[in-house]
């Protein structure tokens, strides 16, 4: 394990520094132990039951849409908002570690956690990125990481804890934020009966992360044209799946992708 992630490491039951005895386990001072599995991810999750995160199969259907290049453009935005001297960079509700390869490439000196508490989604980002680790933990439980670690935090359609957040960054460090506007995939939405983006999504987010300052935003719109297999791919990968049959749809259909990236700096101490 990179050692700039596991010093940022601490045992979610007694909030201890973890370390790394063994090549299959991490342990804190009072005996706390915890397994890495054999596919590379650490398990941190501890306390109530985990929430249900994608199954095998949404993860499947997340990575080959997102490595077609339909989303690239959000990935880009985000690398630009990354600072080039960062050190650790985190990712919070991760997927396959997408978003954070391609934060950790506009840092060369960065590492990398992605976080998350699908098993099947961790597999595969702890291979996104050579400088990157994967971790199982539940966001709404407490992050098992150390006060002020991290540099930068990525949340990329994913859900916001925004005091946890603050705890985790450093003063004057940064979080990327992505969510979806309104008019996103309305096409699918109209036609598919897909659930739809709340309309106070906006004001509920200024509320969750009122202990950021506000530095920048971004409206990302474009089109894109996706097969019948893409179209049931884009349904399958986001929590449209829990609720819908992936459609039967035939040639190509027209979709529109509309999201909002905003930078937010944690204040000074």
């Amino acid at each position: 394990m990179i050692n700039t992630v596991l010093a940022a490491l601490r045992c979610p039951v007694c909030g201890e520094q973890l370390a790394q005895p063994t090549a299959g386990s991490l342990r804190c001072p009072r005996g706390h132990s915890y397994d890495i599995a054999k596919q590379g991810y650490a398990h941190l999750g501890a306390g109530r039951r985990l929430p249900t995160g994608d199954t095998a199969d949404m993860v499947t259907a997340r990575s080959a849409f997102l490595d077609a290049g339909h989303y690239e453009g959000v990935r880009a935005k985000l690398a630009q908002l990354i600072p080039r001297d960062s050190g650790l960079i985190a990712d919070a509700g991760a997927g396959t570690g997408y978003y954070l390869a391609g934060a950790l490439d506009a840092a060369p000196e960065a590492a990398g956690l992605a976080l998350d508490v699908s098993k099947p989604a961790l597999r595969r980002a702890a291979r996104a990125h050579p400088r990157a680790e994967a971790i199982l933990a539940d966001v709404w439980a407490g992050l098992p990481l150390r006060d002020g670690c991290l540099d930068v935090l990525l949340n990329v359609f994913a859900p916001r804890n925004g005091a946890e957040y603050a705890r985790v960054l450093r003063p004057g460090g940064r979080l990327v934020v992505v969510t979806p506007l309104p008019e996103h995939l309305t096409q699918l939405r109209q036609r598919y009966g897909l659930l739809d983006v709340d309309p106070g999504k906006a004001e509920r987010l200024a509320a969750t992360l009122r202990e950021f300052v506000p530095k920048s935003a971004e409206e990302l719109r474009w089109d894109m044209r996706l097969t019948a297999s893409e179209v049931r791919v884009l349904v399958g990968m986001g929590p449209n799946a829990f609720h819908t049959d992936p459609p039967e749809t035939g040639g190509l259909t027209e979709v529109t992708a509309a999201v909002r990236v905003a930078a937010y700096a944690r204040p000074p101490a």
